[in-house]
């Protein structure tokens, strides 16, 4: 049994991690770290990282780190000199230097680091990737609109510095079209609106290249829509019929048919690699779709969007 403590036991750990690891069947939850009270797990309850490793000394094999982004490089750096294998929630740091030097970390300390994306692992999202391993893309176009008022009610670190704005789920999408696309995806311009007052942007739109595509590919993402949600990647190949991955790649359509999806789902998948990397003593560091946002900050236009304020 892997021995494992979840650090930042928030809403995403309760709904999708502690779920996910218990179903295993290979993992024993023996902690968590937590300000906001721990409630019935049955598990230690602290309210700090060191408070956990201090008091658990010995009595843990490795640790799911789920606090918001800003904090995380910290936190896994304490962690892997502690001896322990690491999981990261996407994003897994805010900058790519930290990341880096995490993966160095783990190498030279022995340990396994994780850097899990968890929309690469949707149901459908390997098919999509088999159909269209080695061919030529016409084009690619990503929607990705949901609320951040029902996804993040009230969070006011998402418009932070460290917080990603409406890249907070955005990265999902890119993260799920570095892993399908047949080539490697460049950055080519972007736009950028940011609400006033705010440090992040509510909406943003990128036009991006790559050596295996012969026509646009595009992204939108908005954090604030007034039509539906979407979360929508659709991948026209010059020789082959439409790839389109819906609900966050839980769904795939070829040629406008429906495929029933194989893979069991995101966290689900997540541990079970978690474990054949551990079982393994093997790292997987992905820092793809964190290059993606960087230079899109790096590339973007700023312009003003109107104030937000959270719904009422």
């Amino acid at each position: 049994m892997i021995r494992l403590g979840i650090i930042g036991y928030g809403k995403i750990a309760r709904d999708a991690h502690r779920p996910a690891l218990l179903a295993h069947g290979g993992y024993q939850l023996k902690a968590v770290v937590t300000r906001a009270g721990c409630g019935d797990e049955g598990v230690r309850c602290f309210d700090g990282a060191e408070r956990m490793l201090e008091a658990m000394r010995g009595e843990l094999d490795s640790v799911a780190i789920t606090t918001p982004p800003g904090p995380r490089y910290a936190v896994a750096r304490t962690c892997l000199a502690a001896g322990l294998d690491c999981l990261l929630e996407k994003p897994p740091t805010p900058t790519l230097g930290e990341i880096e030097a995490l993966r160095d970390e783990a190498d030279r300390n022995g340990r396994v680091l994780f850097t899990t994306w968890h929309s690469q692992y949707a149901a459908a999202v390997d098919q999509a990737r088999a159909l269209l391993a080695g061919k030529r893309i016409a084009s690619m176009r990503i929607r990705w609109r949901e609320d951040v008022n029902t996804y993040h009610p009230g969070q006011e670190w998402v418009w932070e510095a460290e917080g990603f704005g409406v890249f907070d789920p955005g990265i999902n999408a890119l993260s799920i079209a570095s892993r399908i696309m047949p080539g490697k995806l460049i950055v080519d311009d972007a736009l950028l609106r940011i609400p006033g007052g705010r440090q992040q942007p509510i909406t943003a739109r990128l036009a991006l290249s790559s050596p295996a595509a012969e026509g646009p590919i595009e992204a939108v993402f908005d954090w604030c829509p007034v039509e539906d949600e979407e979360w929508t990647i659709t991948v026209q190949p010059v020789d082959g019929p439409e790839i389109r991955l819906t609900r966050g790649g839980a769904d795939l359509t070829v040629g406008g048919e429906p495929q029933p999806a194989t893979g069991p789902g995101e966290y689900p998948t997540i541990y079970a690699e978690f474990a054949r990397l551990i079982e393994n003593r093997t790292s997987h560091v992905d820092i793809e779709p964190l290059r993606l946002v960087a230079d899109a900050y790096m590339l973007g236009r700023r312009e003003a969007a109107p104030a937000f304020e959270w719904r009422r």
